[in-house]
């Protein structure tokens, strides 16, 4: 077991952030036997207005590293129903083509729509029943990498440093830990955005379906989160950054989930805010190689999909199993042992970049070229004489391991976005 390297002083990891890869990782190396601090700058988990929605391959993931049960007891609601609307055909025809995620992924019921803060915190709490140490509201993280790495920080206005064998960043897209390793973070041109909104007061949602749709110049997604919350998105184009910016955001926000294309859409317009309404964007970054001398990166410090296919949760968590699979069957942690982890995620990422790039082109697009590529999409689709266009509507469910590699290749894509005449799917 990797412990076995450990020596008087040293301990095995430092995990620089406690969210949820972070204190993923962190309970599953504590659960074997390691000695492991996290570093978390928090003191009580914030907002962050994503990061709520796990895809079914995560919670198959989750079921793995033994993490499920506490996060599904911990709240939230598990949808087993997917309904894409869409302004070119009635809302009924929609419904009655609702995508059912039971064993979609087998063993696996749906997905799961849970508090960001919430499931943080429960994954902290596992990382602490482990043996974990958790320490939050920690500043001015300073990192030594290579052969002997070593962690400083301040906690409460004094600095500390801590020796260990490995330094793990997981501390976000804006990761100190990468930047002062040297990692390049490579970028996508930016094709959308995405504003979010939490609510209660809306009990006519049905807590086993979540919704995505198009209809104007909005692509928008409707999440449950139990009990009578529910959580709304609104993915636009770059130029609507500023769209929701302001005191009355909130409002223009809630007003905007008045559609014709969903029913309820007055029932969540009239929903009670909880919570920040906050745009972050859509772009796709990635690193080459997320490991150095001394220090490895996970969930969106290496690299993070942009949200529009609420990929997120799921991919932390895959790092988090690939990274601990590494440091537990080796003894001695040089970076070669990461090879493996860097050559999976690569792949990944970039299935995942692709089906991004698809679902902003056919779902995000507003203009009349767009809507006339969404239109052809949705009437082939609802033919069924190509049954592999489904692929684009389920890999965001299933993953980017359950589908052939043809489903990530330029002939896909221009297949999926080919230009046919527009059809108002009608039944």
């Amino acid at each position: 077991m990797g412990a076995a390297g450990n020596e008087e002083g040293r301990i095995d990891a430092v995990i620089v952030g406690g969210g949820i890869g972070g204190s993923a990782l962190a309970t599953v190396l504590a659960r074997n036997g390691l000695v492991v601090t996290v570093l978390e700058q928090q003191r009580t988990y914030a907002d962050r207005v994503r990061g709520e929605y796990m895809a079914a391959w995560g919670v198959e993931i989750a079921q793995r590293l033994g993490l499920f049960d506490a996060l599904n007891q911990a709240g939230g609601s598990m949808p087993r129903w997917a309904v894409q609307y869409d302004e070119l055909m009635p809302p009924q025809v929609a419904e009655q083509h609702k995508i059912d995620l039971d064993n979609m992924v087998p063993g696996v019921g749906g997905a799961l729509c849970l508090s960001h803060p919430v499931a943080c915190e429960t994954l902290a709490n596992e990382a602490i029943a482990a043996g974990a140490t958790m320490l939050r509201g920690v500043e001015n993280v300073r990192i030594q990498t290579g052969s002997e790495p070593a962690v400083t920080y301040r906690l409460n206005g004094e600095d500390s440093t801590i020796r260990c064998r490995l330094i793990v960043g997981a501390d976000g897209r804006n990761s100190s830990v990468r930047q002062q390793a040297g990692i390049e973070l490579r970028q996508e041109e930016v094709t959308n955005v995405v504003s979010g909104l939490l609510v209660k007061d809306a009990p006519e949602w049905p807590q086993d379906t979540f919704a995505l749709g198009s209809e104007s110049d909005v692509m928008y997604f409707v999440f449950p989160q139990g009990d009578d919350r529910v959580r709304m998105y609104i993915c636009g184009t770059p130029d609507q950054r500023d769209r929701f910016a302001g005191p009355d955001g909130t409002t223009r926000f809630l007003e905007s989930f008045r559609l014709k294309s969903m029913p309820l859409g007055d029932h969540l317009a009239a929903a009670t805010p909880i919570g920040p309404c906050a745009t972050l964007g859509g772009e796709d970054t990635w690193t080459e190689s997320p490991y150095a001398e001394g220090v490895v990166l996970i969930g969106d410090a290496a690299g993070y999909n942009g949200p529009i296919i609420g990929q997120g949760l799921s991919l932390a968590l895959r790092d988090a199993e690939l990274v601990s699979k590494a440091l537990l069957e080796n003894s001695n942690w040089s970076r070669s042992i990461f090879a493996a982890y860097g050559e999976d995620r690569a792949e990944r990422m970039r299935r995942v970049r692709f089906t991004a790039a698809m679902h902003a082109a056919l779902f995000c697009s507003f203009t009349p070229e767009g809507v006339q590529r969404r239109g052809s999409f949705l009437g082939r689709l609802a033919e069924g004489q190509d049954q592999s266009l489904m692929w684009q509507l389920i890999e965001p469910v299933i993953g980017p391991y359950n589908l052939p590699p043809e489903a990530f290749d330029q002939s896909y894509r221009e297949r999926l976005l080919g230009t046919q005449e527009p059809q108002s799917v009608a039944s």
